[in-house]
């Protein structure tokens, strides 16, 4: 009888082996998923933060230079809640620009005046586009954590805010925010 109930138990552990197996796999995933997000949401932030304050600094255009401050004042402090999080799951996040970022800030620094501005405004608009739809696709379908998904779902109105600005303003400096600017009257 004992035989019979160690045999039992040994066959219901293999029988359920592969499905926790499964669980474990597909939960791995979505963390996987949850921290790419993160990260690469950590590594926006930063660009953000270099790029405002670059934008501060060179701008020509008032309404340019105070849309740099408002990246560098509202992307900082959602660093900081971003690192917290971070924290908390254990996930390390990057410390420094990623290549293409630097390359860019490289570009815009060796501009100046109208030239700098259009850039700048151009960069933002196409940033602020893809972070939109990234973090509405967090927040609403692809979370599977639920801290990081609230956090994109709180993140998201000042992102929309920012992608408003940026279109507003680029139309202020003659960009239309495509590959290609517009030229300006004399």
């Amino acid at each position: 009888m004992r035989s019979l109930c160690i045999v039992g138990t040994v066959t219901l552990a293999l029988a359920a082996a592969p499905a926790f197996a499964a669980q474990k796999t597909a939960s791995r995933a979505r963390t996987s998923s949850d921290q790419t997000f993160v990260k690469k949401a950590a590594q926006g932030g930063l660009a953000e933060v270099e790029l405002g304050r670059l934008a501060s600094d060179k701008a020509s255009n008032q309404q340019v230079k105070d849309f740099g401050k408002k990246m560098v004042d509202d992307h900082g402090k959602a660093n900081d809640e971003l690192k917290s999080l971070a924290q908390s799951k254990n996930i390390t996040l990057p410390t420094d620009l990623s290549a293409q970022d630097k390359a860019l800030r490289d570009r815009l620094a060796k501009l100046s005046g109208a030239a700098f501005d259009r850039a700048y405004m151009q960069a933002m608009l196409k940033d602020h586009r893809t972070d939109v739809s990234e973090f509405r696709t967090e927040s609403k379908k692809a979370g599977a954590d639920p801290d990081v998904k609230q956090w994109a779902a709180k993140t998201l109105p000042t992102l929309e805010s920012h992608l408003k600005m940026a279109q507003d303003d680029s139309k202020a400096v003659g960009t239309s925010g495509s590959m290609a600017t517009r030229k300006t009257k004399k």
